[in-house]
């Protein structure tokens, strides 16, 4: 098997690195048990059922014995100018992974392209193409396949050139020889530990799920916990911190990758006209978007937190007023805490 020959072809299809690992994962399978008894996985139920599949490509996909790992560079902007957007008066920030369209999708089917074209050097084999659809591993795969290491704050990082990026996976049934696995690089630096808004990497390594951003505005399907309303900020789908201020992103290049470029305005869209869409824009607007999963109650929900820490003015209260009486009663009990945050705010003026 010429391995080089299946990292030309990635590239081709855009991926950035292809890596090549065996399926023993025993000792990231330890430290996703200890996760689990920790209870860090929330509410994310799906977790608990899933068990041990995620740590045994075999028991997910009988046969494998080897998996292609790969990454796919997504950020369309300079690293340097997102600190900026953070915690914006009058603007909303969304995780600059869903601005374009769904990665999901993009990534299995460049995935299926690389398959294709392997089959037609080597014919007929065993795989399956994943990303972040399925029971599996994905950064403990890609850390063994030398694509990088898992940092403090348990995203994937390439020294060259930072974390931001997809991965994705063949699980496939061919031997192929796997890559020397990376090895970590963040030494003593705590930076995103310390720049967490909600102090959700409880140690270095280790992330509760329940007090991060990304949970707490997607995942989530509730409330958003008052202890954690101030410190969303204007983030209203997901959250980018740990990822803005790690050095190694300094050397993240901007991509010019069609679909992953903003769609709508909203990588500098306005809060209150974000909250004045109706449901029928909102399925319009996020149509082929991963922002769809959270639904339009939970984007109205999101957007109530972030205009509540908003800067006062009437336009926001006059927002904040037109939905006081909506019908869903989550959407309603945000949109009446954020109106309570500006009258705090004018009673301390």
């Amino acid at each position: 098997m010429r391995r080089d020959e299946i990292r030309r072809w990635a590239e081709e299809l855009g991926f950035t690195s292809t890596g090549f690992t065996d399926i023993d994962l025993a000792g990231a399978e330890q430290r996703l048990v200890d996760w689990l008894a920790a209870g860090l996985h929330g509410s994310m139920t799906y977790f608990d059922r899933h068990g041990t599949v995620r740590s045994r490509p075999a028991a997910l996909v009988p046969g494998t014995v080897s998996v292609i790992s790969v990454t796919c560079d997504y950020l369309t902007e300079p690293n340097a100018s997102l600190p900026a957007l953070l915690d914006h008066p009058e603007r909303a920030y969304v995780s600059r992974y869903a601005l374009g369209r769904d990665y999901h999708k993009r990534m299995r089917r460049r995935l299926e392209q690389l398959a294709s074209r392997l089959q037609q050097v080597i014919g007929p084999f065993g795989y399956r193409a994943f990303c972040d659809s399925a029971p599996v591993l994905e950064k403990a795969l890609a850390e063994k396949a030398g694509l990088g290491w898992i940092g403090k704050h348990t995203n994937l990082i390439d020294k060259r050139r930072g974390s931001w990026f997809f991965l994705g996976e063949l699980y496939t049934d061919l031997e192929i020889t796997p890559d020397r696995p990376a090895t970590g690089h963040c030494g003593t630096c705590v930076r995103c530990i310390d720049v967490c808004p909600t102090q959700a990497i409880v140690a270095p390594y280790v992330l509760d799920a329940r007090r991060c951003i990304s949970f707490l505005t997607i995942e989530n399907r509730g409330p958003i916990p008052l202890e954690f309303r101030r410190a969303i900020g204007n983030r209203i789908f997901g959250c980018d911190d740990c990822q803005i201020f790690c050095p190694w992103n300094k050397f993240a290049e901007p991509v010019d990758d069609t679909d992953f470029k903003p769609r709508h305005g909203l990588d500098q869209a306005d809060l209150t006209e974000l909250f004045a869409w109706t449901a029928a824009e909102f399925e319009t607007r996020t149509l082929g978007s991963a922002i769809r999963r959270i639904g339009y109650r939970g984007w109205l929900r999101n957007i109530a937190v972030a205009l509540g820490n908003a800067r006062t003015s009437k336009r926001v209260i006059d927002a904040l007023s037109m939905r006081r009486d909506d019908p869903d009663e989550l959407v309603r009990e945000h949109v009446n805490w954020a109106l309570a945050q500006h009258q705090r705010s004018t009673e301390l003026v």
